[in-house]
């Protein structure tokens, strides 16, 4: 059966942070301050459920005084300021959309970051959010909200990202081709044209 959907990581794939200022990493080395293990999983359970700074805090059990949780919650405002979309990218997308192909954004992040992705890819198909499906990269659930929001089967798609775990080697093994964007070099492509364009051969 022929490609009917391309999926996209988000980050480092679609969109760029400029200027970082962690604000969750920030909130885990107060809890370090103040004691706290960091456990191997806080980052999936931070990213598996849609939680602010303040609500993540709580459920971390991390102490984070008002004038602090202030200053953290401008900085997260700081870094969603920064996000630019890469240029290919935006073209990318735009290419695959206009030869009916449907686009779907799946992204292992935390639930202030979809705003951006949705303020610069806002007539995507569908958007599967680690947060709002309850589980990350590479789990096959996540694959398989991102196949189904747009009535796919496996087969039926690729998906390209930055992380060759997460978005070609868990795709691969869910039933999609999964590629692995390296804009250095060294993956299945060096740019998101030349995975569009591969794609569209296809049809």
């Amino acid at each position: 059966m022929p490609v009917t959907t391309a999926i996209f990581d988000a980050f480092g794939t679609l969109l760029q942070i400029r200027e970082g200022t962690h604000p969750y990493r920030k909130i885990f080395k107060l809890g370090i301050e103040q004691g706290r293990r960091p456990k191997a999983n806080d980052a999936e359970v931070l990213m598996s459920a849609p939680m602010d700074l303040k609500e993540a805090a709580d459920l971390f059990g991390i102490r984070v005084e008002r004038a602090c949780m202030e200053q953290l919650e401008a900085d997260l405002h700081d870094e969603l300021a920064s996000i630019e979309a890469y240029v290919d990218g935006i073209a990318s997308v735009a290419a695959l959309q206009a030869a009916g192909i449907k686009v779907v954004v799946c992204s292992n992040l935390a639930k202030p970051y979809a705003s951006a992705i949705k303020r610069f890819y806002p007539t995507l198909d569908g958007y599967s959010f680690s947060f709002s499906v309850g589980a990350i990269k590479p789990s096959s659930k996540i694959y398989e909200h991102a196949t189904q929001s747009v009535g796919a089967l496996p087969h039926q798609a690729w998906m390209v990202g930055d992380s060759k775990r997460c978005d070609c080697d868990g795709p691969t093994t869910f039933g999609m081709r999964g590629f692995h964007l390296a804009r250095e070099g060294g993956g299945s492509y060096t740019t998101l044209n030349a995975f569009a364009d591969d794609l569209l051969r296809t049809l």
